[in-house]
């Protein structure tokens, strides 16, 4: 896999140059998705974020990935736990290094064609 980060989209603030660090065997490279402070519930009640709740898992862009990595690509939006982690700081942005097993998910892009499913 290429350490080179993948293109900026909109929704994303991957960086637009390369990245003075090489990922070696399976590790990751993400860039944490910035979580809002406050949530909201279904019922409209506002729960702050000093509130201790179920465990969260948190989404975040894989920004550089090592040459062992199978199942997860530089882009590709994914899944993990933010109490299980390594942070590094480079160029001023907060990264987290992960193993490929320390991910739950990878997001898979929405099908904008427009088209329903099939029913019968």
């Amino acid at each position: 896999m290429s350490t080179t980060p993948a293109p900026t989209s909109p929704s994303t603030s991957v960086p637009a140059g390369p990245l003075p660090i090489r990922m070696l065997h399976d590790r990751l490279l993400v860039l944490p998705e910035v979580d809002a402070a406050e949530r909201q519930s279904s019922a409209g009640l506002v729960i702050p974020a000093t509130a201790v709740g179920p465990k969260r898992l948190a989404w975040a862009r894989v920004v550089a990935a090592g040459e062992h990595v199978r199942q997860v690509s530089v882009g590709d939006r994914v899944l993990f736990d933010p109490d299980e982690r390594a942070e590094v700081e480079l160029g001023g942005e907060h990264y987290v290094l992960l193993r490929e097993r320390d991910v739950h998910a990878v997001s898979e892009p929405e099908d904008t064609s427009g088209q329903t499913g099939l029913y019968l």
